[in-house]
């Protein structure tokens, strides 16, 4: 696992200590297969994007879904690189926006699980805001489509969209979005010292 502890604590140094969040989904044996095809150089691991201009929400829909199931923009480190340098790429080739991370929201500790079979993941949510680009995706073989939206439109039709699906890993998209539009909502107890690891 190439995402060690000294590239954690320099992104938290840089952009704040998250909430910590620790989850189960139960995903069955297609999406558990799916997720460990995705482990080129041991990855466990995803960085979220809440990539704001504005007001507006920079969202996603990938290739095997329909409209509106949008969601942030995610994806992972290569060996090497910080959280900042793989932010930077994966919002240009998922959104065509240039990027600069504000703030690390959460850190989602999950296990994915078929019966007795699992897998663990984390997820490193940040709050990103655009500088340049254009909301168009260069990686079309990975993204369909490219919107905005908003933290509204992404609680309500959006998040309904994700649960009706009938996936698990659409379903821990939404419980991760959750956890991060409480955090990024006014007086949601954004303050730092006041966050605490939440145990599920």
């Amino acid at each position: 696992m190439y995402v060690d502890a000294s590239l954690v604590e320099e992104a938290e140094r840089k952009l704040g200590s998250p909430q910590v969040v620790h989850l189960e989904h139960e995903i069955g044996p297609a999406e558990l297969a799916f997720v460990r095809a995705t482990q080129k150089h041991g990855r466990a691991h995803d960085i979220t994007l809440f990539i704001f201009n504005g007001d507006r929400l920079a969202l996603i829909r990938k290739p095997m879904f329909r409209r509106p199931i949008f969601r942030a923009p995610s994806g992972g480190l290569e060996p090497g690189e910080s959280f900042d340098e793989g932010a930077r790429r994966e919002a240009l080739e998922e959104t065509g926006l240039e990027i600069e991370l504000e703030e690390y929201l959460l850190r989602a500790h999950v296990r994915f699980t078929d019966g007795e079979d699992y897998l663990d993941w984390t997820s490193h949510v940040f709050k990103a805001r655009a500088v340049g680009g254009e909301l168009s995706p260069l990686d079309t073989s990975e993204i369909a489509e490219t919107v905005y939206g908003s933290l509204e439109e992404l609680q309500g039709p959006i998040r309904q969209a994700l649960l009706d699906s009938g996936r698990g890993l659409l379903a821990y998209r939404v419980a991760l979005t959750d956890a991060a539009v409480e955090i990024l909502r006014p007086n949601a107890g954004r303050n730092a010292e006041r966050r605490q690891a939440v145990t599920r």
